[in-house]
């Protein structure tokens, strides 16, 4: 069987743990010759062209948006394929949408944009609250009935909401380290993604924090990183706290003299209805609990998320499909594809599903 002579340099960036880290290791160091049945098996499963592991350097790859996250991040050095596919097919989705919202005579959505930073962040709280109809806080369920509700009010000014834990597949999961969400600002097809593999009390201010990124029609990337110090990711973030828990009744509520400042947070959640997670980031805001004091929080909350999701279950597989993908944007695609207009192949390409389902999809969504 004949060797492939690639460059061995390439195999440590294309590098994913589907065979032994021996073997992996030997080829790179080149004490083992590796096939073309094993390298094209090798790109198959690390999701790189073929080609690409005969070229001579790795090849420069870009985010194609803006990236927001902070600067001196480790993580920033290369970004995951994962995360470049998921960035190239919400660009399609969103192609794909823009004309489709055009043909049907849609109007612009007139909140992208709308707002600037110099206009202050109680102002563009103000309007969000006015535009999504909500009051300070909820008067009663709990913070993921919040978390829907939003989405939903969301979605009906004409936004997608994407939430997503993996590329469609759990083989290809998303890092929470590299990315918790992103804005992709449009007239016509303006996208929100939460990172659902975070824990999900932080998908909640992940949320807002992109839904600030469209008020104020910034696209990008965004890691949620409370120590970032570019401008519009610290505006977006003060958004998202001052929206979810109102200042004036936050440090009403807050006491200092309790020996530990977690045993805040039952009463915070009981009034404010928004997750802890969301309550610890605001205390962080109005400087009343360290960053030291939030990190070890934030990674108790990240730890006990993963023991959950170790040992749960899944809901089914449609239902699931319909809480990931925008209702705007799946009712848009099924109902062309039951039209004629949308070839099936193409509808369950852009719902990650097989063609064969959209009928039944259609069920799930009440088409």
């Amino acid at each position: 069987m004949s060797n492939a002579k690639i460059n061995k340099a390439m195999l440590t960036w294309a590098r994913k743990l589907n065979v032994t880290e021996q073997k992996v290791s030997e080829w790179e160091a080149g004490e083992r010759e590796i096939t073309f049945v094993q390298a094209m098996a090798f790109a198959d499963k690390a999701h790189v062209p073929f080609g690409f592991l005969f070229l001579s350097q790795p090849p420069v790859e870009n985010l194609p948006i803006p990236d927001l996250r902070t600067v001196d991040s480790a993580e920033l050095k290369r970004p995951s394929a994962e995360l470049i596919d998921l960035l190239k097919n919400m660009l399609e989705c969103q192609d794909w949408y823009r004309d489709y919202a055009r043909n049907q005579l849609l109007q612009p959505i007139d909140v992208v944009g709308s707002f600037r930073l110099e206009q202050g962040v109680a102002a563009v709280v103000a309007d969000m609250r006015t535009k999504l109809n909500i009051p300070p806080h909820p008067k009663r369920g709990n913070w993921t009935d919040y978390y829907r509700d939003l989405v939903q009010r969301i979605e009906a000014l004409g936004i997608l909401v994407m939430r997503q834990s993996s590329l469609g597949h759990h083989s290809r999961p998303f890092s929470v380290e590299e990315f918790r969400g992103f804005a992709m600002c449009d007239e016509f097809a303006p996208i929100i993604f939460v990172n659902h593999a975070d824990a999900p009390g932080a998908r909640l201010f992940t949320l807002i924090h992109e839904l600030c990124h469209i008020w104020i029609g910034q696209t990008g990337i965004s890691d949620g990183d409370a120590n970032n110090h570019r401008a519009e990711e610290r505006f977006c973030n003060a958004v998202a706290a001052e929206l979810l828990g109102p200042t004036d009744e936050f440090q009403a509520l807050w006491h200092s003299d309790f020996d530990n400042w977690q045993q805040n947070l039952p009463a915070l959640e009981a009034h404010f209805h928004v997750s802890p997670w969301a309550l610890a980031r605001k205390a962080l805001t109005l400087g009343l609990i360290s960053q030291g004091e939030y990190g070890a929080f934030i990674k108790a909350q990240i730890d006990a998320f993963k023991e959950r999701e170790a040992s749960g279950s899944g809901s089914g597989y449609f239902k699931t499909k319909k809480a990931q993908i925008s209702q705007l944007f799946s009712k848009a695609v099924v109902s062309e594809a039951l039209n004629g207009k949308l070839l099936l192949r193409d509808a369950g390409w852009m719902l990650g599903m097989k063609p064969a389902s959209i009928t039944k999809f259609a069920q799930e969504l009440g088409l």
